[in-house]
């Protein structure tokens, strides 16, 4: 399972870096566009552009937030449960959330073929919107993944049999 987890967190930093490279663009094109407004040579699109970056870098940095459990938990009172049964609210709050962002990769690529067949595209710059969404809907799949891996690794725990501390004979 070890390996298995190594392999997902690895994919989900490659993610994470191209949402890095997004917020990275982000930045340079509205520092771009507001130095070039001093000069009155505005760069047009540039508000869509950074919204359609910020779409990929939400979703694209979603799975490694998750394998490194940084998403705001709640949990005074889990706390208060013995080791198996948190690993077991553990483990199905994660299954939960895991089924919900595989529904949500789902309906992602049911509106990317929709907006595919449409020919919708941005209001400024005429460019094609689904690859985008198709792009929403891969960043929800990485995150079902790492959730599902997650969700396996704490059913393992809950059904470990307990070790016991054995001191050593002399």
């Amino acid at each position: 399972m070890n390996r298995i987890e190594r392999q997902v967190g690895r994919l989900a930093s490659f993610f994470n870096g191209i949402a890095t490279a997004a917020v990275v663009g982000m930045m340079v094109l509205t520092c771009l566009d507001v130095l070039l407004r001093l000069l009155r040579h505005p760069l047009p699109g540039v508000y869509e552009i950074v919204g359609l970056l910020g779409a990929v870098f939400i979703s694209f940095s979603l799975a490694r937030t998750s394998v490194d459990q940084g998403h705001i938990a709640v949990d005074f009172l889990v706390q208060r449960f013995p080791r198996r049964l948190q690993h077991a609210v553990e483990a199905i709050n994660t299954g939960i959330c895991a089924l919900l962002f595989t529904v949500v990769c789902g309906q992602c690529v049911l509106y990317a073929r929709d907006l595919k067949a449409s020919g919708e595209v941005s209001m400024t710059l005429q460019m094609p919107i689904h690859p985008f969404v198709f792009g929403i809907a891969v960043g929800c799949a990485m995150l079902s993944i790492v959730l599902y891996t997650s969700c396996v690794s704490w059913w393992v725990k809950v059904f470990k049999p307990a070790v016991k501390k054995t001191t050593p004979s002399r």
